[in-house]
């Protein structure tokens, strides 16, 4: 656990976001009475997403693949209609 006043923690925020990723605790105080307490988020897993995962949910349909309409494309070109 690491105690500090205001005035630390906003001087020294990069060296103590370190020691929380490591898993320590920061309580921050005003005066040496603690007002707050800041520890790391859990890292979500970092897993890769299997292929697949949605197959046979979605169909593309035919109309997908036919031209996009002229003011369409000009949209997308920046142009006005």
């Amino acid at each position: 656990m690491i105690k500090v006043n205001i005035h630390q923690a906003k001087t020294h925020l990069s060296r103590y976001l370190a020691r929380l990723k490591a898993g320590e605790t920061l309580i921050i105080c005003k005066r040496n009475t603690p007002i707050a307490e800041v520890r790391a988020l859990p890292q979500a897993g970092q897993r890769k997403r299997p292929i697949g995962l949605a197959k046979g949910q979605f169909k593309v349909p035919p109309s997908f693949f036919e031209p996009l309409p002229d003011d369409i494309i000009e949209a997308f070109e920046g142009k006005e209609s």
